[in-house]
């Protein structure tokens, strides 16, 4: 089975939107946040063959705590342009693009696309991924084979499922 960790990044400073978007930094509680979510992975023993994200500051930032966290090489971090403002055909054409020797990928996005995106794989009603929120995704077949409906959701969780915010 293949397994996709689609994460949310987390959250990060205001103002969204805007010409300053893409260089928005993680606040603290973001931070703290996508530590948090790093050390779960890490405690579930989840090691991605690799990992993708927005180039934004605060995916990246995401994805450096959280490969920190999981003992994934930061340098080994791949950036896709076109997840930054990117519609779910735009994350589902990064995951067909995906060599079969690859089993497991971490991919750092944004909403409302990652949530779409979880959402359109597993037929799942996930509502509004907050952000840190990370859904792991197992396909049958290969990565050119995933496409609507072909995925199940393993797990779900987020910082305030684990706060017992959320009961989801």
């Amino acid at each position: 089975m293949r397994v996709l960790y689609l994460v949310r990044h987390a959250e990060a400073e205001k103002p969204a939107g805007g010409p300053h978007d893409f260089s928005r930094l993680l606040n603290p509680q973001g931070m703290i946040d996508s530590a948090r979510m790093g050390k779960l992975l890490a405690k579930k023993n989840i090691k991605p063959d690799a990992l993708i994200s927005s180039p934004s500051e605060r995916t990246r930032l995401t994805a450096e705590v959280l490969a920190g966290q999981i003992g994934f090489d930061k340098d080994k971090i791949e950036y896709a342009e076109n997840l930054y403002e990117g519609a779910p055909r735009l994350y589902l054409a990064a995951l067909n693009a995906l060599p079969d020797a690859i089993q497991s990928v971490l991919l750092v996005g944004h909403n409302p696309a990652v949530t779409y995106f979880a959402e359109y794989l597993t037929r799942e009603q996930l509502g509004n991924m907050p952000t840190s929120a990370v859904a792991a995704i197992g396909f049958e077949g290969t990565w050119a084979e995933v496409s609507g409906r072909t995925g199940k959701l393993i797990f779900y969780d987020s910082p305030e499922k684990l706060a017992g915010y959320d009961m989801k």
